[in-house]
C-alpha cells in the first residue's frame, strides 16, 4: 500500500517525502541522544560526589567522629578544604536531625591550616554563631524550606531500594539545575547518620542547552537547504520534464495546441539531450506516419487499377463466344491477378524490412565479396534461363570498406540486377563495375544494354509505383527501385540513373562513403 502511494507521487513530492522521513529519523535519534546526554553528565558528577562521600566517611570513622552537632562542626572546620569545590555538604544523624552544614562555615583563609587549636576553634565558632544569628531572620524561611525538602528526600531514600548505596537526583527550578547525592553512614554495621552533597550543576544545563540550540540551528539550516534544493529541482528539472510530458501528450492526442521545447533543446545537460532526442524521434515518427499514410493511399490506388481491369475483363468474358477473345481476356485476368499478388507481396516484404532495419546494426564491411556473390547467383540463374550474361569488374583494390548492413547491400544489388534483367533482351549483357573514385567514394555501376530511360528526369523512377514499366508488369510491383533508394539513403549513399552515351542501355550508379 505504501509503495503504491509512493509511486503515485510526483518527483518533487517523492523528494520532499523521503527527506521528511530521513529528517524525522534523524530527529528521533537526536532526541534520544539529547535524553542520554543529561544522565551521562549527571553520572560523572555523581561519581565525584560518591568519591567525596566515601572519603569523608573513611575520615569520620578513622577519627572516631560522633554524629553529633559539636563533633561534626569541629570536623567540618578541620577538614572543610575538602568541600571547597562543592556548594553544600549537609550531615544528618540517624533520626534525620540536621547536625552539620557547610553553609554555616566561615570561609576564612585560616580554615586551610592543617590543624586548629582550641582557642582558634572557639573564636571561629563564636564568629560563626554571630554570623548565624545575623543571617537567621533573613534565611530562616529558606532554610526551613530546604530542610523540609531534604528531610522528605531522606525519608524517601531510607524507604527505597537505593538505601545503602549512593543515590543522586536532579532538581531544576528557575534558572538553576541542582544535583544532590545522599549516602548513609554505617559503623560496625549500624547506621549512624547520613551525608548529603548538593551542587549547583548549571554547566550540565548549559551543555544541554547548547546542544539543543545546535540541533535547532542545524535543523533550520537543513530545512532551508532542502527548501532551496526543492525550488531548484522544481524550477530547473521537474518543470522542464512536465513540459516534455505535455509535449508528448499533445502529440499523442493530436491537440491543436502547439507547445515548443526549443528552450529545452538549447540546454547543454541531459535534459537538453533528451529534448533533442524526443524532438527528433517525434519528427521521424511523423515522417513515418505520413509515409505510411501516403504509401497506403498509393497502394490502394495501384490495386484499384488491376481490380478495374479484372472487373471489365470478367464482364466481357461472360458475353463473348470467341475463343481467341476469351483466351486474351484470360491472359488479362491472369496478368492482373499476378500484378495484385506482387503488389501485396512486395508491400508486405517492405514492411518486414522496415521492422528488421530497426534491429540491425551497421558495421564496417567489405562490399566486394558481397556484390560478387550476388552476381554469381544471378549468373547461375539467368545465363541459362534468359541467356543474359552478367559480368563483374573491379579496379583492382583489395578492399572496398563501408559502414553498412551486409544483407541490405545484397538486397540493393539484387533489386538493381532484377530491374536491369527486366529491360535486357535475351542474349544481352549486364556489367557490374566496382571502383573507388578520386573523391574517395566507392562507386558501384550496373550497366545494361536494354532500352534505357525515356524520362528526361530519371529521378522519377525511384518514386513508388512509377508508371513507366515493362510489359510484363506482373513480375514487378513498382516498389523495387523505391526500396533501393531507401536502403542507399540508409547507408548515407546516393543513387543516380542515366542512359548510356556509348549506345542503348541504362546505368545505375551508387556511391557509398568509405569507412
Amino acid at each position: 500500500m505504501f509503495s503504491k502511494y509512493l509511486k503515485s507521487l510526483s518527483i518533487l513530492k517523492k523528494f520532499l517525502f523521503i527527506n521528511f522521513i530521513i529528517f524525522t529519523i534523524i530527529g528521533l535519534f537526536t532526541i534520544i541522544y539529547l535524553k542520554n546526554i543529561q544522565p551521562n553528565l549527571i553520572k560523572n558528577k555523581s561519581i565525584n560526589h560518591t568519591n567525596i562521600i566515601n572519603n569523608t566517611i573513611d575520615n569520620l570513622i578513622r577519627l572516631e567522629v560522633k554524629f553529633v552537632t559539636e563533633d561534626i562542626r569541629r570536623f567540618l572546620f578541620s577538614t572543610r578544604f575538602i568541600f571547597q569545590n562543592l556548594d553544600r555538604v549537609i550531615f544528618f544523624d540517624n533520626d534525620l536531625n540536621l547536625i552539620g552544614d557547610t553553609d554555616t562555615l566561615d570561609l576564612d583563609p585560616r580554615a586551610f591550616s592543617t590543624r586548629l587549636n582550641d582557642i582558634e576553634f572557639e573564636s571561629l565558632n563564636e564568629k560563626n554563631i554571630d554570623k548565624e544569628n545575623k543571617n537567621k531572620n533573613k534565611d530562616q524561611d529558606k532554610d526551613n524550606k530546604n530542610f523540609f525538602s531534604f528531610e522528605k528526600i531522606l525519608k524517601e531514600y531510607v524507604n527505597s531500594d537505593k538505601y545503602g548505596n549512593p543515590f543522586t537526583f536532579a532538581k531544576e527550578n528557575f534558572n538553576q539545575f541542582k544535583l544532590t547525592t545522599i549516602k548513609n553512614v554505617t559503623k560496625e554495621d549500624l547506621n549512624i547518620g547520613y551525608i548529603l552533597i548538593t551542587e549547583n550543576a548549571n554547566d550540565i544545563k548549559v551543555a544541554i542547552d547548547e546542544r539543543k540550540a545546535f540541533v535547532i540551528r542545524t535543523a533550520i539550516s537543513v530545512g532551508f537547504v532542502i527548501l532551496i534544493f526543492s525550488f531548484v529541482l522544481s524550477r530547473y528539472f521537474i518543470k522542464p520534464i512536465q513540459n516534455l510530458v505535455s509535449y508528448t501528450k499533445n502529440i499523442k492526442e493530436k491537440s491543436n495546441e502547439k507547445l515548443s521545447i526549443d528552450n529545452l533543446k538549447n540546454r547543454n545537460d541531459e535534459l537538453g539531450l533528451l529534448s533533442n532526442s524526443l524532438d527528433d524521434m517525434t519528427v521521424e515518427l511523423q515522417k513515418r506516419v505520413a509515409h505510411a499514410e501516403n504509401f497506403s493511399t498509393d497502394l490502394v490506388h495501384e490495386i484499384r487499377n488491376p481490380l478495374a481491369s479484372l472487373k471489365s475483363a470478367s464482364e466481357i468474358l461472360k458475353d463473348t463466344n470467341s475463343s481467341d477473345q476469351r483466351l486474351e481476356l484470360l491472359n488479362i485476368l491472369s496478368h492482373d491477378v499476378l500484378r495484385i499478388e506482387r503488389l501485396i507481396t512486395d508491400y508486405s516484404q517492405m514492411l518486414k524490412d522496415e521492422v528488421a532495419l530497426s534491429n540491425e546494426k551497421i558495421k564496417k564491411i567489405n562490399i566486394e565479396p558481397i556484390i560478387e556473390s550476388v552476381v554469381d547467383d544471378f549468373n547461375s540463374i539467368y545465363k541459362v534461363k534468359k541467356d543474359i550474361n552478367i559480368k563483374y569488374k573491379t579496379d583492382g583494390k583489395e578492399e572496398y570498406l563501408i559502414n553498412g548492413i551486409e544483407n541490405r547491400i545484397e538486397q540493393i544489388i539484387a533489386n538493381l540486377l532484377d530491374n536491369s534483367i527486366s529491360f535486357t533482351k535475351k542474349g544481352g549483357e549486364i556489367l557490374v563495375d566496382v571502383s573507388i573514385s578520386t573523391d574517395n567514394k566507392i562507386k558501384v555501376k550496373i550497366i545494361d544494354d536494354g532500352q534505357g530511360f525515356k524520362e528526361k528526369d530519371t529521378s522519377k523512377i525511384f518514386n513508388r509505383f512509377y508508371s513507366n514499366r515493362p510489359d510484363k508488369f506482373g513480375e514487378h510491383s513498382g516498389l523495387g527501385l523505391n526500396i533501393v533508394k531507401n536502403l542507399v539513403d540508409l547507408h548515407d549513399g546516393k543513387i543516380v540513373a542515366s542512359n548510356r552515351l556509348d549506345g542503348e542501355g541504362a546505368i545505375m550508379e551508387i556511391s557509398f562513403p568509405t569507412s
